[in-house]
């Protein structure tokens, strides 16, 4: 939105008209040290792989891959990444005391019916310059994935914004997450509660209360990200757009009897008769490639506050 070299309005001006700090205009990325952004590609990797590990077992498990690296160092890392050894402890971090919890109402339920329960989490994506977060949310029968962001920061707008997505297609019974301060905030709690959906949450070091979504990324980086390197978060985008597409309408689950998600979620959907469900079985939304025809459908979000498809 920016113009320097223009003729009448000076670059000052222009940012007192924007609301913009002059140093704004100035500011370019810092891009990571290679080396440190290996390390905690090494860190993420592993994670995945085993995400019982703390810093001292990691520690351990990287210099047997070659890295002189010590336990300060990568308990640092692993700290700025959010990441942490999943067992049962009295405190677990992420959380927000000031928002209010919900109870966890799926123990010794049978999910057996789509829309009965949907899902959220947020994961890591690695960039080539940094990493970047991926929230989805999933129906827990079909493993359909209903709605995706991406964004460059962990505030809570983009898993609302995902929400808002996943609720124009149909909503759950009930919908479930674990205690982070985005899902405990109140303008995602209010907007379940809006549309009469039972919020549950996860108990304290109970990793297993989201197996779906665990498993989810878990097939996502080893089956997308794992596999390439994205320059940023517009081809990080794209990439993943292309990849939902084929987890939702291609890939074949042995769960489900060796059908895709799309077919079990929307199936269910027509044969009980729901026209407004059944209509969307040709064109699934929200989990197209990027277009202009799809814009709205899927954002990268900047802390700028600026967003695109």
């Amino acid at each position: 939105m920016l113009e320097p070299d223009h003729d009448r309005i000076s670059l000052r001006r222009q940012c007192d008209l924007l609301g913009l700090s002059r140093s704004t205009a100035y500011y370019r990325p810092c891009v990571e040290n290679p080396a440190h952004l290996a390390l905690k590609e090494a860190i993420e990797a592993q994670y995945t792989l085993t995400p019982f590990y703390g810093s001292v077992r990691m520690t351990a498990q990287l210099r047997r891959g070659g890295w002189h690296v010590n336990i300060k160092r990568v308990r640092r890392l692993m700290r700025e990444m959010g990441l942490s050894a999943v067992y049962p402890r009295p405190r677990l971090s992420l959380s927000n005391q000031a928002h209010p919890k919900y109870p966890y109402l799926l123990r010794d339920v049978r999910v057996d019916r789509p829309d009965q329960v949907w899902a959220s989490d947020i994961t890591y994506i690695r960039l080539r310059g940094g990493f970047a977060y991926l929230t989805a949310v999933m129906d827990w029968c079909s493993r359909y994935v209903l709605s995706r962001e991406l964004s460059n920061t962990l505030d809570a707008v983009f898993c609302v914004e995902a929400l808002e997505r996943a609720l124009t297609i149909s909503k759950p019974q009930i919908f479930n997450t674990d205690q982070g301060v985005q899902f405990t905030s109140g303008a995602f709690t209010r907007l379940l509660e809006s549309r009469g959906v039972a919020i549950s949450m996860d108990g304290r070091g109970r990793v297993f209360d989201n197996i779906f979504s665990e498993r989810l990324w878990r097939t996502v980086k080893y089956e997308e990200v794992y596999l390439h390197h994205y320059e940023d978060m517009d081809e990080a985008w794209a990439c993943l757009a292309r990849y939902f597409a084929f987890y939702n309408c291609e890939r074949l689950h042995q769960s489900l009897e060796w059908r895709t998600p799309h077919e079990v979620y929307f199936a269910t959907q027509e044969a009980a008769g729901d026209p407004e469900i059944a209509g969307a079985v040709a064109t699934p939304v929200g989990l197209r490639p990027p277009s202009v025809a799809t814009a709205p459908l899927g954002c990268v979000h900047l802390n700028s506050g600026h967003k695109w498809s």
